[in-house]
């Protein structure tokens, strides 16, 4: 090697440092790429994504390859520097001591963070082309890949680690929630139907359902005045009608049926008994992806929502299933909203209002892990039945009970401020 001139070695350096920058960069753009956006783009015939998601799909084989390059490439070059090192500053201490320093900062700097840096900045750009040069070099090395992997292998037996084949591949249920919010794939409204859309995959038909002591219901044994007015005040495009009460469940009475009854005057218990449709029961707790299916399935929009003895829980339609993924929008009739401003800015609140209602109309952070409404959660906090002007603190907010009946709580009054409340 002394007869080899001192810019051929210089020049091979340089070519070696540059082999080496290659590697580090395709090891980290391989690791860094995003395989969801790769398997897109294989989808739709890149062939350098397809080859890029074959090497993920043998991880070991390919970094065994590509460590092996650096670890080659780095020595080499290691090796010629001492050499210039020792032909230009002889072989004392300290010309070895400059020459180790000089190819450690070049190796560093040249081959291996700017390289690094530059390969996670632009992983899904650089990943496909670099897998062309990968793919030949691995099976140039496989023997020798296959050989170490060996001892590699064994070591990962011993230390009782099993890797998990194309980890990065999958994400959780928070992971993907964490995605569409923070990420920059999707912004405003779309971004809320996405997140709301894998929230509701944890609710059931329990979580927005109205009621039981809530439902508007249709008494087939009331007067034929009583009758006339219920329908024609009604803001409901259907409903239930019972027999004196809800236990004695007779069908669905849909109000674009009764109008041929209304205009012939035949508004009575008996017309009305041959329009009823029969009732379509949910089983309570059904989850809500699951009864929005069902709806679909069987043609229907509304249902009564029924415990394992029979017993009528609640009412749910499929406006309600809705309103969880995309929002309100369907409009509330007079006197239904849950809450009133004042002008002091604290909020006069229904006691039997659901939690998720007022969470996403008034920005409150009430639990909804238990109890569904709010006259729950105080009775829960408290152990009992409050009087009305005390006041109590749930989950940061601060209220008073305005008002008491019926072993319940009627009306509660929300404390300003009550965080980033709706325009009403």
């Amino acid at each position: 090697m002394d007869d080899i001139p001192l810019a051929t070695l210089a020049v091979a350096v340089v070519v070696l440092l540059l082999s080496s920058a290659f590697f580090s960069i395709a090891e980290t753009a391989m690791m860094a790429a995003n395989r969801h956006r790769l398997r897109h783009r294989a989808h739709h015939g890149q062939r350098g994504a397809r080859q890029a998601l074959a090497l993920l799909g043998e991880i070991d084989k390919l970094l065994g390859v590509i460590l092996l390059g650096n670890t080659l490439v780095a020595a080499a070059a290691a090796t010629l520097t001492a050499v210039i090192t020792k032909r230009l500053l002889g072989e004392g201490e300290l010309a070895l001591a400059l020459g180790t320093l000089a190819i450690t900062f070049a190796i560093l700097v040249f081959a291996e963070i700017s390289p690094k840096v530059v390969g996670a900045a632009h992983a899904d750009r650089i990943a496909p082309m670099v897998s062309h040069a990968l793919a030949p070099m691995l099976k140039i090395a496989a023997p020798v890949v296959w050989f170490v992997n060996l001892f590699v292998q064994g070591l990962l037996r011993v230390l009782r680690i099993s890797p998990v084949a194309d980890a990065a591949a999958t994400l959780s249920q928070e992971e993907l929630r964490s995605l569409v919010l923070e990420g920059q794939y999707f912004r405003g409204k779309h971004r809320s139907m996405l997140a709301n859309l894998l929230d509701v995959e944890a609710l059931t038909v329990d979580d927005v359902m109205t009621p039981r002591n809530q439902i508007h219901y249709l008494d087939l044994g009331a007067k034929r005045s009583l009758l006339v007015e219920q329908l024609s005040t009604s803001y409901h495009s259907r409903l239930p009608a019972c027999e004196g009460a809800l236990e004695n469940i007779a069908g669905i009475v849909h109000l674009k049926h009764v109008l041929p009854l209304q205009q012939a005057g035949e508004v009575d218990a008996a017309h009305l008994r041959e329009i009823l449709r029969p009732p379509y029961f949910v089983p309570q707790g059904t989850p809500l992806l699951t009864q929005l299916q069902q709806f679909q399935t069987d043609r229907q929009r509304l249902g009564l929502v029924v415990d394992e003895y029979g017993e009528l829980q609640g009412l749910v339609t499929i406006e309600d299933i809705i309103e969880e993924i995309i929002g309100d929008f369907t409009t509330p009739a007079p006197g239904s909203e849950p809450y009133r401003r004042d002008v002091d800015g604290s909020i006069a609140v229904d006691g039997l209002a659901p939690l998720r209602t007022l969470n996403r109309r008034l920005g409150t952070r009430f639990p909804l892990e238990g109890p569904k409404t709010l006259n729950g959660l105080i009775v829960e906090q408290l152990g009992e039945i409050p009087d009305a002007g005390t006041r109590v603190r749930v989950a940061g907010q601060a209220m008073e009970i305005l008002q008491t009946q019926d072993r319940a709580i009627k009306v509660v009054r929300l404390l300003a401020p009550v965080g980033r409340p709706a325009a009403p």
